[in-house]
């Protein structure tokens, strides 16, 4: 299923009562950087963990059959990457974990982000 930016605003606002979209920041599978809320607003994407994190999410993340896989593509894994490096230069002593690290009954982001990361 694809799930454009202003589809997952759209969702956001009519289905989850939210004034906007959740995340900071939502990647499109051609690897483009769409900007959501901005930083210093406290997001709506991690119960427990929006006042003190900045929210990414990738478009996709099911397979075929609607099951928590990594599809990230080739664009969406640079630009997740130089994303997270301007980040560290803003908030050099932040950590880099996925959903699931905040709350393990979530699969996303569907690959280990803190691995992933954990050079930046």
């Amino acid at each position: 299923m694809r799930l454009g930016f202003e589809d997952c605003r759209r969702d956001h606002i009519r289905h989850r009562g939210f004034s906007d979209i959740g995340y900071h920041f939502y990647l499109t599978r051609d690897g483009e950087i769409h900007r959501g809320r901005p930083p210093e607003k406290v997001g709506a994407h991690c119960l427990n963990h929006n006042r003190h994190s900045i929210g990414i999410c990738y478009e996709g993340g099911l397979d075929a059959e609607g099951l928590p896989t990594d599809t990230r593509t080739l664009e969406q894994k640079a630009s997740m990457l130089a994303l997270l490096r301007e980040l560290k230069q803003i908030f050099p002593r932040a950590l880099i974990v996925g959903h699931h690290d905040l709350n393990p009954v979530k699969a996303c982001p569907c690959f280990d982000a803190e691995r992933e990361y954990r050079e930046l």
